[in-house]
């Protein structure tokens, strides 16, 4: 099984998702959010990266999925979005550890099946699949369908590359 490091990121709050996967099976780890403190720039990126970091060393994941900015009404929220996207994508390049970007409707439509689902249905869906007693906060709940979207690309991806031949519209 694979490790997985699901991050939804926020100029505020920064969901986490840990999970344990070999695509047709999800076994939860940990999950939370990195509450963004200071209040200049500088000390709100560092929190980021620091925690991100911190996940790195005491998880180990081999894999990781980060949810891609959208295109926010407010371009200066955007920025921060991206900004801490960016800490986000660095801490885990530090560590070596490969990361995948999903959009938001990547992410409801692997956890949910469908690209629009409200929040509180992406929070029912990871109590169910991965059997927790209750259902996470938003932002880690996001985490964790980012963490299980990449599962489950990757077992796509590695179903694909298990093909040897395609013949009259089969896959082999």
């Amino acid at each position: 099984m694979t490790t997985i490091l699901g991050i939804d990121p926020g100029s505020r709050l920064t969901g986490y998702g840990v999970i344990k996967s070999d695509g047709k099976t999800h076994e939860y780890m940990t999950s939370g959010v990195i509450r963004v403190l200071g209040d200049d720039l500088g000390t709100k990126l560092q929190c980021i990266f620091d925690g991100i970091r911190e996940l790195m060393m005491a998880y180990r994941p081999e894999e990781a999925g980060i949810e891609q900015v959208f295109m926010h009404r407010n371009a200066g929220a955007a920025l921060k979005l991206g900004q801490a996207r960016g800490v986000a994508l660095v801490a885990a390049s530090v560590h070596g550890i490969p990361v995948a970007e999903y959009s938001a409707r990547q992410v409801k439509q692997a956890v949910v099946g469908h690209g629009a689902a409200k929040k509180e249905q992406v929070q029912h869906m990871i109590r169910y699949i991965l059997n927790l007693s209750q259902a996470p906060s938003e932002d880690a709940a996001d985490a964790l369908a980012v963490a299980i979207c990449h599962a489950n690309t990757q077992a796509g991806l590695a179903g694909i590359q298990g093909a040897t031949a395609i013949r009259k519209g089969r896959i082999r």
